[in-house]
Formats: structure tokens, C-alpha cells, sequence
């Protein structure tokens, strides 16, 4: 394994974006309402989880010893919280605008980080000797989901369908934002969790609970607006029904959405011994997609 702490290759930097989601339909891909549906709902799932990155790293920044990497965990922290806002404000100006209700899954992922993966998980006050070891443990999971975000990035780039579909402008600039982020900071939980000590045995049980999570909630969260829009009203989504299940894997064989068989294979790209993000996605390809975001050159013309 290389001896570089650090494998992040440009400095992140915090970009200030503005997104005018008042024009954007709830449809935002023109007849594709299962779609629309199936990513809008990632407006409601990341708010809480990236708030909870923020306060963990910040948390971890004294174990930081190389000063590469802790300027890599500063980035990090301010662009996940610029994340964070951001679709705060795709739940407030676009969610909620088209009168879905996003409150119960809003409260189950607050729950979760407030909770589950809190300090003090369930309320518990654990021993001194197991704080260490359980900051380790939640930084080995965000490793984990950072790389699917990784993925997911990745697919969001390169995916033409959505455009060939003319999907709306300001959801595809979101989505393509964030993923490029993701992308250009995608080594930096990994080389934390392999700096404070994060044993390699640990990423099966994390990459585990990081997968089981991210398509449970994600699957949960779009049934259920799915099931608030009238477009669904003869179909009855459900969670554990076929139409669901089915209508994903023949959007993922249109390219609409990653399939569930490609979630699971990339995501056991973390399990290999030389697995490192760096080989994962392009940095350029990210870069490239920032400089010229529309709302990043918006929002810095306004400065």
C-alpha cells in the first residue's frame, strides 16, 4: 500500500451555487414520472446525512496528523455543508412547492444520524475506551457511502439519457454539481479511515450497512411520493410490490437510473485489498463539469 496519506489532487474549495427551482416541473424528466421521482428524492435523504458528515469530521480533525489531509477533511467539510444546503432548499423551493409531503422520510434519516449513529448511539453513554474505536467505526462507514456517491457521480456525468429525454435544466445542474464534487473529494474519507486506524476486516460489515442503507432508504423514500403523485394512482407502488422493483430495472435497461445489479457490483469494488478511490472516477472529468456549472458561474457573477 503506497505511503501517501493524502491521494486528493486539487485543493476543494467551497463554490457558492444558486439554483431557481421555480420553473422546474415536478415531472422534471418530460413522461418519465417513476424517474423524476426515483432522484428527486435525494433532495430529502442527503440533507441530514451530510449535516452529520460535518459534525463527525469536525470531530476527527484532532486525530489528523498529516497536514494534506486535514486541509483535504476542512474541504470536504465545507463543501458537504454547501451540499447540504443546497437541497435543503430543493425539500423547501421544489418538493414542497408541488405539495409533497416529505416529512416522514425527512424524520426517519434525522433519526438515523441522530441517533443510530449518534455519540451516543440510542442514547447509550459508552465506555471511554469504545469512543475512539466507535468515531473510527462511523468514519469507515462514511467511507463506505462516499464510495457510492463516487459511483453515483460518475453515472450522473456521463448519463446522456436524461438530456436526450430534455430533462429539466436546473435538476440536471443540481444532480451534476453535486456529483462532480463528490467526484473531486472522493479519495478523502478513505484516506481518514486508513489514517486513524480503520482495519481493513471492518469495510465488509460497513459496506454492508452503507449498501443495505443506501437502497432501503432511497427505495423507501421514492415509493413514497410515488404514492402521493395521482400519475401512480392505478399503479399502487409499493415498497415490497413488482411494479416498483420491475419498472427500476426497465429504467435501468433505458439508462434512466443505475440498475440494482450495477449498485451491488461497484459497490463490492470496496472490498478489494488495493481498493483506492483515486482509480475510481476523473478528477479532469469533474473539474471540467464545475467550470461550467450553470449556477456555480451564476452565483460567482453575482459576487
Amino acid at each position: 500500500m503506497s505511503d501517501v496519506v493524502s491521494k486528493t489532487e486539487v485543493p476543494l474549495i467551497q463554490r457558492k451555487v444558486e439554483f431557481d427551482f421555480s420553473q422546474s416541473p415536478l415531472h422534471w424528466i418530460p413522461d418519465d414520472p417513476f424517474t423524476s421521482h426515483f432522484i428527486s428524492v435525494i433532495h430529502t435523504i442527503l440533507p441530514a446525512g451530510e449535516f452529520f458528515f460535518c459534525r463527525l469530521y469536525n470531530k476527527a480533525l484532532p486525530l489528523i496528523t498529516n497536514d494534506k489531509l486535514k486541509e483535504d477533511v476542512k474541504g470536504f467539510i465545507r463543501q458537504e455543508a454547501t451540499h447540504a444546503r443546497a437541497h435543503d432548499a430543493g425539500i423547501l423551493e421544489f418538493l414542497n412547492q408541488h405539495q409533497m409531503d416529505t416529512s416522514q422520510v425527512v424524520s426517519l434519516v434525522q433519526w438515523i444520524f441522530s441517533s443510530v449513529l449518534a455519540d451516543k448511539p440510542f442514547g447509550l453513554v459508552l465506555p471511554k475506551s469504545m469512543e475512539r474505536r466507535w468515531l473510527v467505526e462511523r468514519l469507515g462507514f462514511i467511507a463506505a457511502v462516499e464510495h457510492f456517491t463516487c459511483v453515483l457521480g460518475k453515472y450522473a456525468l456521463e448519463n446522456q439519457s436524461w438530456d436526450q429525454a430534455k430533462a429539466d435544466a436546473v435538476i440536471l445542474d443540481i444532480l451534476r454539481w453535486h456529483a462532480a464534487e463528490e467526484i473531486e473529494h472522493r479519495s478523502v474519507a478513505f484516506d481518514v479511515y486508513r489514517h486513524v486506524g480503520g482495519q481493513y476486516h471492518m469495510r465488509y460489515p460497513q459496506l454492508l450497512v452503507a449498501m443495505l442503507g443506501i437502497i432501503g432508504l432511497w427505495s423507501w423514500s421514492a415509493v413514497r411520493l410515488m404514492q402521493q403523485d395521482s400519475a401512480f394512482k392505478d399503479k399502487k407502488p409499493a415498497l415490497l410490490g413488482r411494479y416498483f422493483w420491475r419498472t427500476w430495472q426497465a429504467k435501468a435497461k433505458g439508462n434512466r437510473l443505475p440498475s440494482l445489479l450495477s449498485l451491488v457490483v461497484s459497490g463490492a469494488a470496496y472490498l478489494r485489498r488495493d481498493y483506492d478511490p483515486v482509480h475510481e472516477a476523473d478528477t479532469q472529468q469533474a473539474l471540467d463539469y464545475l467550470n461550467q456549472s450553470p449556477a456555480a458561474i451564476r452565483a460567482t457573477a453575482a459576487v
